[in-house]
């Protein structure tokens, strides 16, 4: 059996129907964790998403919920268990792998990670770069969390984009249902016009709601369903 065709299953197996796997080379340089690890070598990596269940998204209106918050932690706790389990997976093939968070910031003062998640899913084709710099997936739009796992191990599972890229668009289009319901006023009809500073401004004050005490927000989440 193929490698991509054992990792497949294996990854079926954990519940994980989404995700790709690829060469990263191009934009490991950016990756902060290469001055923590030396990364010489492990040119791969594997992105893997899981859709957020849609019922208590929709209570989100202005602002975070407690009920988000609890769905926001499961998720990312699943898949770094996953993330975990497949990084062994890839140990036992002989290969170098490393599970990377999928929520832990390095600092604050920056939202400085190890690695973008949202972009090793965009160059391995899961989706693109939305007007809430958010991943865009087909199917799901931002309502997915990410994981990803760096490996030295050639694998090549190409994303929705890059598997058809006929089929599925390739930025929001005429879309613009995160535009007017952003609470920071941070999303702009153009991509490039995204205010860093004022979704982080924001997502701080959100977490010194009672009961929420993480960075998050979900409005423009629960607002993009995908391009139309």
């Amino acid at each position: 059996m193929a490698l991509e065709e054992e990792l497949t299953r294996f990854l079926r197996e954990s519940g994980i129907e989404l995700f790709s796997a690829g060469s990263v080379k191009k934009i490991k340089p950016e990756f902060a964790l290469g001055k923590e690890i030396n990364l010489e070598q492990i040119d791969y990596a594997i992105s893997i998403a899981y859709p957020l269940l849609g019922e208590p998204l929709e209570g989100i209106i202005d602002r975070p919920t407690l009920l988000y918050k609890h769905l926001y932690r499961q998720v990312n706790n699943l898949l770094d268990r996953v993330a975990l389990l497949c990084a062994g997976f890839l140990e036992q093939k002989g290969a170098k792998a490393i599970a990377i968070p999928a929520s832990q910031v390095l600092d604050w003062r920056t939202n400085l990670a190890h690695l973008s998640h949202r972009q090793v899913a965009v160059d391995l084709g899961m989706g693109f770069y939305g007007r809430n710099n958010l991943l865009v997936m087909p199917d799901y739009g931002s309502r997915v969390r990410l994981v990803s796992i760096l490996t030295d191990l050639p694998l090549e599972v190409p994303g929705p984009l890059k598997a058809q890229p006929e089929l599925y668009p390739k930025d929001c289009g005429a879309c613009q249902d995160c535009v007017s319901v952003c609470p920071a006023q941070a999303i702009h009809k153009s991509v490039l016009d995204f205010d860093r500073k004022a979704c982080f401004s924001k997502v701080k004050e959100f977490e010194k709601m009672p009961g929420i005490g993480v960075g998050i927000c979900g409005v423009c989440v629960r607002a993009c369903r995908g391009p139309k």
